[in-house]
């Protein structure tokens, strides 16, 4: 006899609900449909646990904390969608975007259009929901970094079905940037990042196993000679099922 599980997704699938089935799994291996349109982050792992990169017409989000390589990510599919001459929109919530140094990145500013708040979180997604309504981007970026967890959990959940909505059956990609998950729309992904990859090997007996999975590279022989060379983080991607 199939499992309760079992018995549900088949129910789903043959109601044709299974996009919402969502897993933690990798999905290397897994070939996208031909009516699914994805777009490459340049990331190569990524792209490849993506079964390609992140689907058109839906809300995806990159989570984890400073330093874990959230911005590099942002930036490399920007970089990724401007060479394939997307126009580009990004949404700086904290007016923390810094030009020069995504150009050094391989950035085309040319094909940005950069929003700069001052820190008004609802201001931003109304500027977010303008730039989805507009059309015509390729991908469009709402930076909630910074924003206190305090504040952007007293938002209403109906704001991201919103902006999934707006978003349904377009060529745009929706990219949310936040210290920990917001919401994706049920074709989307979440990227999560590592946590605590600065935590110094003298630190890590007093840590949680599951908050050490990044790897950070140190140089010196003492705690206060301690120099940081650099990080290897490992996101984790959760998305549809295809």
């Amino acid at each position: 006899m199939p499992s309760a599980r079992a018995h549900l997704e088949s129910l789903l699938k043959d109601r044709k609900l299974d996009v919402t089935l969502t897993t933690a799994t990798p999905l290397a291996g897994t070939s996208p449909s031909a009516d699914v349109d994805l777009a490459a982050t340049g990331v190569v792992q990524i792209d490849r646990a993506l079964g390609g990169g992140l689907r058109r017409g839906q809300l995806s989000e990159i989570v984890g904390h400073r330093s874990t390589g959230r911005t590099t990510i942002v930036c490399r599919a920007l970089t990724e969608a401007a060479a394939r001459g997307e126009l580009l929109a990004l949404v700086d919530t904290y007016d923390r975007f810094d030009p020069q140094s995504a150009a050094l990145a391989g950035v085309d500013l040319s094909r940005l259009l950069w929003i700069r708040e001052t820190g008004d979180v609802t201001r931003a997604i109304k500027a977010m929901n303008l730039v989805l309504q507009a059309g015509g981007f390729g991908l469009v970026v709402l930076d909630l970094a910074d924003a206190p967890p305090r504040v952007v959990r007293a938002l209403p959940f109906t704001t991201w079905f919103r902006l999934a909505r707006v978003i349904e059956g377009s060529q745009t990609v929706a990219l949310l940037l936040a210290g920990e998950h917001l919401a994706r729309s049920s074709g989307g992904a979440t990227i999560d990042m590592d946590d605590h990859a600065l935590v110094p090997p003298s630190r890590r007996h007093v840590m949680a196993p599951a908050a050490l999975t990044a790897r950070a590279r140190w140089a010196g022989s003492s705690d206060r000679a301690r120099l940081l060379e650099g990080l290897e983080t490992r996101p984790r991607v959760v998305g549809a099922r295809r």
